[in-house]
């Protein structure tokens, strides 16, 4: 067994295209796990091996692959840069101890960059950063750095100049060596020579690492105070550990450049992941929670002696069976043994476990803490779920997914795929938990949900090619919402008397709106008993219920407070059932008076254009009802942000491909939700009304 202090669980993330999978690829050659490197513009690279990903040239599931480095152990997974993507950024984030931020040295700091940075920061997770691509034209190392320190507010430790940039990059100054590294011309990893800095670096070198030994020793107040007060310099090893305490505690971000294509300034980062990344058991353990999710002060320590604890982080179907990818906390796993899924309180019995290596897996015989590996053929596990020791039962922290924002219905072509249609979205559910499914009841209709077009489109495409099935796919929709503006106080009585025991319940009660995103609120202030305590659950089960189908379009209502300050009860014929029945009515009478609106989603768009069509794509934006939040020039172009309804921005690549003469690009995620302008909800209700009419 590999001794824990050498294992690395490291993923690496980046904006679309700034050579996260070529990055990869080139550590694993490097680190002797592939012999030829497979190139993400030929569609051979080893991590996207999917044919869409191949296709496309993005990657969309984050794959998972290990290899060896100065004797440690690097498990590392490739997550996707594109936005609809981003909860497998989120996922491998929440299992993994450290990250590598790749950003092109032309592109900068992107979109996306940005999204995945603040992920990474939610989840408290030290990184390295290595600008990629100085080969490119148009490529600045020192305008990324600037760009971390002012788009990201992250505080960049640079510990490698350029020598040389766009043709003429060759190489990198080591600041704490004082060496510069200089590949030939080859193209091969290993063709370099350690010489002394070019005599025109020399200067900026010295800069810079007086930069890299002050930031630093902000870790060390006694080496500080030498270095200040008497001049003494520390040794490199004295520096190397508080870099390495810096970048546990997030104070600063170890900043590398080169060119991954050209294989040049990899080692470094290599190196750098050894010495400066935290083990398993230095990143600070996870919570253990109830089943609903509260803390319970206890904590899952990563070590072999512990009972055995693991997250299942990602569900994944290919042509082997079901893979269940899980990160081990605690304890050891051995083929063979019975352990718990504390979510379904089922027990399942290993059978297969495997290393992955992207598409590839080595069978395994046991495991233990910080190993991630895939377990073949579990039954009832999902995403988040917690697998356990069955005599110490726990739950890790659970994972939080975003609602998806879009939809569309789809049927398949021919009726004998149906059942197969079904199956196979059955399993594509349990692999993203951002895709949801539902059948619409009244027109029998199969619904999708999932993050933006792109990922629904992919989706459908895995259908077709994966699991055979035809689809006819219907017009995208927004997920719309309801409101209420205004507060009421109102009261419902329930009375029902015919033969028997009757029903009664009287409620007095007040709605208002409620604070934005805070979803429903039940309270109750009734005083001397006029409803009794036992019916309040009751009374906020029957709001809450109706709180589904709002009475404007019947879209889900957001953000409603009820207080129930009165009522009344008969002692024999008031129950549950009756209160229940009592709280619906209320809800369908009193909405209606409260100044109903409906919300619609708005999307954070972010679009990069070349200078002369800025006032065409503002303009654009303008007309499809966005408000322009800032723009700011760059090098090759310029980047617009703005908050643009969703349901005006369908089709819109297309839209700025034309208008930018193919050279424009855009990433967009959900914002929030906000009131939609009188003519659109009417529009918006009407439709829905004819849908129902139809039916």
């Amino acid at each position: 067994m590999t001794d824990l202090s050498k294992y690395r669980n490291i993923g690496i993330f980046a904006h679309v295209d700034a050579g996260k999978t070529t990055s990869t690829e080139r550590i694993l050659k490097l680190t002797g796990k592939i012999h030829k490197t497979g190139e993400v513009h030929d569609g051979e690279s080893t991590t996207d091996f999917m044919e869409q990903e191949a296709e496309r040239g993005i990657t969309i599931q984050s794959a998972a692959t290990t290899c060896f480095w100065n004797d440690h152990r690097l498990n590392i997974i490739d997550t996707p840069g594109h936005v609809d993507f981003t909860v497998e950024v989120y996922r491998s984030l929440k299992v993994l101890d450290g990250g590598i931020g790749v950003f092109c040295g032309s592109g900068g700091v992107e979109p996306q960059s940005e999204t995945n940075w603040r992920y990474a920061n939610d989840s408290e997770v030290s990184r390295l950063i290595f600008v990629n691509k100085l080969d490119r034209m148009g490529a600045d190392f020192y305008r990324v750095v600037n760009q971390v320190k002012n788009v990201l507010g992250a505080t960049p430790l640079v510990m490698t100049l350029p020598i040389g940039i766009e043709d003429e990059f060759c190489g990198v100054v080591d600041l704490l060596s004082q060496k510069a590294y200089i590949w030939d011309d080859t193209g091969l990893p290993e063709n370099f020579k350690v010489e002394d800095i070019p005599a025109e670096l020399v200067d900026k070198a010295a800069e810079y690492r007086e930069a890299l030994i002050e930031t630093a020793l902000e870790q060390d107040e006694d080496l500080m105070m030498a270095y200040l007060e008497e001049g003494v310099e520390p040794s490199v090893d004295q520096i190397k550990d508080c870099i390495r305490k810096g970048t546990h505690n997030l104070s600063f971000f170890p900043t590398y450049c080169g060119s991954a294509f050209k294989n040049k300034g990899i080692q470094l980062v290599l190196d750098a992941v050894t010495d400066y990344l935290p083990a398993p058991t230095e990143v600070e353990p996870q919570d253990l929670t109830d089943a609903e999710g509260t803390p319970t002060g206890e904590k899952a320590i990563v070590s072999a002696d512990e009972p055995f604890r693991a997250l299942a982080f990602k569900i994944m179907d290919d042509r082997f069976g079901a893979l269940t990818f899980i990160r081990i906390y605690s304890g050891k796993l051995n083929k063979g043994d019975t352990i718990l899924n504390s979510f379904t309180g089922k027990t399942e019995r290993v059978g297969r476990m495997v290393e992955m290596h992207a598409n590839d897996r080595s069978e395994l015989t046991s495991a233990q803490a910080g190993d991630i590996i895939a377990i073949v053929g579990m039954k009832n596990v999902q995403t988040g779920h917690t697998l356990c020791d069955p005599k110490h039962a726990c739950t890790l922290e659970p994972m939080v997914f975003p609602e998806p924002v879009i939809s569309i219905a789809v049927a398949p072509k021919d009726k004998g795929s149906t059942e197969k249609m079904g199956i196979a979205i059955g399993k594509m559910v349990a692999e993203d938990p951002t895709f949801q499914v539902e059948t619409d009841e009244d027109s029998g209709e199969t619904i999708l949900k999932g993050m933006g077009e792109l990922h629904l489109d992919i989706k459908v495409d895995i259908l077709k090619r994966t699991y055979g099935v035809e689809l006819n796919v219907g017009q995208p929709q927004v997920a719309y919402r309801e409101t209420i503006t205004q507060a009421i106080e109102d009261s419902y009585t329930h009375k029902k008397q015919s033969g028997g025991s009757g029903q009664f319940g009287k409620i007095d009660y007040k709605i208002r709106p409620g604070e934005p995103n805070s979803g429903f609120t039940f309270t109750s202030t009734v005083v001397g008993g006029n409803v009794p305590k036992e019916f309040f659950p009751a009374i906020e089960k029957g709001f809450k219920s109706m709180m589904e189908t709002g009475v404007l379009a019947g879209f889900p209502t957001l953000d409603v407070e009820i207080e129930l300050f009165d009522g009344a009860y008969h002692a024999v014929d008031s129950s549950a059932i009756a209160f229940e029945i009592a709280a619906k009515g209320a809800f369908r009478q009193s909405m209606k008076k409260a100044g109903p609106q409906l919300l619609e989603p708005i999307m954070k768009v972010d679009v990069f254009t070349p200078e002369d069509h800025v006032g065409d794509v503002i303009g654009d934006i303008n007309r499809r009802r966005g408000m322009i939040k800032d723009q700011e020039a760059g090098v090759s172009g310029v980047r617009i942000k703005a908050d643009v309804p969703l349901s005006e921005m369908f089709g819109y690549i297309g839209h700025l491909r034309t208008m930018t003469s193919g050279r424009g690009q855009f990433s967009m995620e959900f914002s929030h939700y906000a009131a939609c302008p009188n003519n659109v909800a009417e529009a918006v209700i009407a439709a829905e009304k004819e849908k129902k009419e139809a039916k």
